[in-house]
């Protein structure tokens, strides 16, 4: 498969959001299931939802999020994908700066991609409750960080991994509790590949 072909199915480009070393994918923000009720919840994450604000209100940028969303439907996306990522580097890839999982399909084709990028860390930030009841066919260069729902809560330690919003340091699972160190680096993850690693258990993020 050619990248042009690959692009062509996926309904657009990757994204290459400033802050990270590597690639990503948005969707819109709108359509997130959970997320998408969260935002009319003040005290919420998703209630001052950066992904609804600055260049994504933009409507080429809109529409190219509800074509990569449409796109997810057709049957070469695992491919294309996988040969995008594939081709990029360096070896992290985040799953949607924006957006989130659908649903079970999109669950199990993101997992499909995943084991067609051995080489390549996955990391993907879902406010989806239903996904821990299907981590048994998570690949192990995947690490899912379910999102607490409210500002300052602490992440269900049911979860093998996890993030947070926070006001203040919350180092809630001791050791394997750690702050995003972006706000003190330019706002840029640098040489930090905290998110990717399964072996910490919650990454908590300063409140903008």
């Amino acid at each position: 498969m050619k990248s042009s072909e690959a692009l062509k199915i996926i309904g657009g480009s990757l994204s290459k959001p400033s802050k990270m070393p590597g690639w990503s994918i948005g969707l819109p923000a709108k359509e997130c299931k959970t997320g998408g009720k969260l935002q009319a919840v003040k005290g919420s994450v998703c209630y001052d939802c950066y992904a609804l604000k600055g260049c994504y209100v933009f409507k080429v940028v809109q529409d190219a999020q509800y074509r990569r969303l449409a796109a997810i439907k057709d049957p070469q996306w695992v491919q294309a994908m996988a040969h995008l990522i594939n081709s990029k580097k360096p070896d992290v890839f985040r799953w949607h700066d924006s957006g989130d999982v659908q649903d079970l399909d999109h669950l199990n084709k993101i997992y499909e991609v995943c084991k067609l990028t051995p080489t390549k860390k996955h990391w993907m930030p879902t406010r989806e409750a239903w996904i821990k009841d299907h981590l048994d066919g998570k690949p192990d260069n995947l690490v899912i960080r379910f999102s607490a729902p409210m500002v300052d809560q602490r992440a269900p330690a049911s979860w093998p991994n996890s993030s947070s919003v926070v006001t203040k340091d919350q180092p809630w699972f001791g050791a394997t509790s750690v702050m995003c160190p972006a706000p003190k680096q330019n706002n840029e993850c640098k040489d930090c590949r905290q998110c990717w690693n399964p072996e910490i258990k919650n990454v908590s993020y300063g409140k903008h």
